[in-house]
């Protein structure tokens, strides 16, 4: 990487870097903890479940126009976005009890993944050459790892320790320590289309595209079953009495997530990116199924585990799967279309099976997601390329992907 990047550039990688680690060990201190925060306020699982789940919302309507902001004023701005919501969203836990409150707060806090995750691969797809594309976006993507990894268990630790009000303050300081990283970064200049290109800016025309339509399914569909893990995991731990720790269950998944990325993206420079995905797929799969069965630390840890497999794999090939597909000017744009459809799953995730968990309980709930990720893995291994022998080669890692640009 270092004979193929300039010094400039190298520098934004570090700093992007560091960025991330505080950002998402800002966001994970959250996941076990803002569920029991919520209930003790008075909610119900169905509330606990819309109020976690509104977090999708400010995702879901704001990263369209964040993507095309990256893709027209820069990266750096929609960064910089992303860090000062995430700064803004713990303070006002600090204040308010009410459950409408917290629905509005948590849907402001989710802008904050929205413009990070965008600006965030887009920069570091701009900055990583051709040949070494899947290697570089799979060690960036390790901050999302190592943050859950430390967040989950600082959370965790604050909360149990020092109290709800502490741990706030802190999550918020760790964003506002990311934003001052964040301001250092030169803003590589913008990308404009060439004679005889043209921006594509329809919403509907980007998100059912080929190349998009069916990635997009697959995030909806592990949406759904990652708002249900984040949202109900910590409860269903302590549901069955099992002495475990739920912050230890992101801890484990993290680490996990982070092993499988230091290999996974380089092979796929070789491998191509389908069997990855499909291998993603399969692990969510026998993830969730395994929380379907679990009664006991073992068992939770070793389902933890096997998720981490998953989302170490899935995203960051997506990620990198949307940058072989997209021009350099649409770069933004396409990861935000792409992303819309996780989004859209976690926001369902909360309202849908916090109601489907009143009436199955939180095991049968994650026995239905299980079905949802293996209906993932039939539709991409039969859909994610122009007819069906291309789209099963392409997923067994045996043939190219057909909707890539070459040369970009």
């Amino acid at each position: 990487m270092s004979r193929t990047i300039n010094t400039q550039l190298r520098s934004n990688l570090l700093i992007l870097f560091a960025a991330g680690l505080l950002f998402w060990s800002s966001m994970a201190s959250l996941l076990p903890t803002l569920p029991l925060y919520i209930e003790s306020v008075g909610a119900t699982k169905q509330q606990i479940g819309i109020v976690m789940g509104s977090f999708a919302l400010g995702l879901l309507f704001f990263r369209p126009w964040l993507g095309r902001l990256a893709d027209r004023r820069g990266r750096k701005i929609v960064l910089l976005i992303g860090t000062l919501v995430a700064v803004i969203a713990p303070l006002g836990y600090l204040f308010v009890k009410s459950i409408p409150l917290l629905i509005v707060l948590r849907a402001f806090h989710g802008i904050s993944i929205a413009a990070f995750t965008t600006g965030f691969n887009a920069l570091v797809a701009d900055i990583a050459p051709l040949e070494k594309r899947g290697e570089i976006i799979g060690y960036m993507s390790l901050v999302n790892p190592i943050g859950v990894a430390i967040g989950p268990a600082l959370g965790g630790y604050l909360q149990a320790g020092v109290g709800d009000q502490i741990l706030f303050l802190i999550t918020a300081e760790l964003a506002f320590v990311a934003l001052l990283s964040l301001l250092t970064i030169t803003n590589p200049p913008v990308t404009t289309p060439q004679q005889g290109q043209t921006r594509n800016s329809q919403f509907w025309g980007i998100l059912f595209s080929p190349r998009v339509r069916t990635p997009a399914i697959i995030m909806l569909l592990i949406g759904m079953a990652l708002g249900a893990l984040h949202i109900f995991i910590p409860l269903f731990i302590r549901s069955t009495a099992v002495n475990l720790n739920p912050g230890l269950f992101f801890t484990a998944a993290a680490v996990a997530s982070f092993g499988v990325r230091v290999f996974t993206g380089k092979a796929s420079d070789r491998f191509g990116r389908g069997l990855f995905i499909t291998m993603s797929l399969v692990f969510y799969t026998l993830s969730l199924s395994l929380l379907w069965l679990a009664d006991s630390s073992p068992a939770f840890l070793l389902a933890a585990v096997i998720e981490g497999c998953g989302s170490g794999t899935l995203i960051p090939m997506i990620a990198t799967l949307m940058v072989d597909r997209a021009h350099p000017y649409e770069r933004g744009q396409i990861f935000a279309m792409c992303l819309m459809g996780l989004d859209v799953g976690i926001a369902i995730a909360g309202p849908v099976l916090g109601s489907i968990t009143e009436y199955l309980g939180y095991r049968d709930m994650f026995g239905l997601c299980a079905g949802f990720t293996f209906l993932g893995v039939i539709i991409f291994v039969t859909l994610s390329s122009k007819d069906l022998p291309s789209s099963v080669r392409f997923a067994l890692g045996r043939g190219q992907d057909t909707y890539a640009l070459k040369d970009i």
